[in-house]
């Protein structure tokens, strides 16, 4: 098994501390690898280091992920900044992973909190209540699947 492997089961057990020290030593042996850094920005994350993760996703990132790491790199990278209140990095974090990945539902659930953040509340809102109405298999959502549609893009409007 390699160490990458190692350090990921390690984190999946709940050893984060352990799988932590393992990965950094790595993104610094090999500080080239994207999956490295990606999987040690995610390290950093679990522990509530959500500072010293951004580095690393940065990184992992501008190095070139696969699709999937991608994904995951970018949702990280975007809710990191909006944890730590920087809300516009997180808008235009989260903006260019939409433009990469427009169908993500949970890219675009956590761009929704980072608007909400910025006061941007009638976008959030749209944005939660169309995923609501597209994703939800709660029947008393789905009986007024059409009215909350309708209503998403007109929070404001009175007639």
């Amino acid at each position: 098994m390699s160490n990458l492997l190692k350090a990921i089961e390690l984190r999946s057990e709940g050893k984060l501390t352990e799988s932590n020290e393992m990965l950094t030593a790595m993104a610094k042996d090999d500080p080239k690898s994207a999956e490295i850094n990606y999987q040690c920005a995610w390290s950093f994350d679990v522990l509530g280091k959500e500072a010293e993760a951004v580095p690393y996703y940065e990184k992992a990132l501008r190095l070139g992920l696969n699709d999937e790491d991608s994904l995951g790199a970018t949702i990280g990278l975007g809710s990191t900044y909006r944890t730590l209140g920087s809300y516009k990095k997180s808008k235009a974090v989260f903006e260019s992973g939409l433009d990469r990945f427009p169908e993500n539902n949970a890219l675009k659930t956590f761009y929704a909190m980072t608007l909400y953040n910025l006061g941007e509340h009638s976008q959030a809102m749209e944005i939660v209540l169309t995923l609501l109405v597209k994703t939800s298999n709660d029947h008393d959502i789905l009986s007024y699947n059409r009215a909350l549609g309708f209503y998403a893009d007109k929070l404001d409007k009175t007639w």
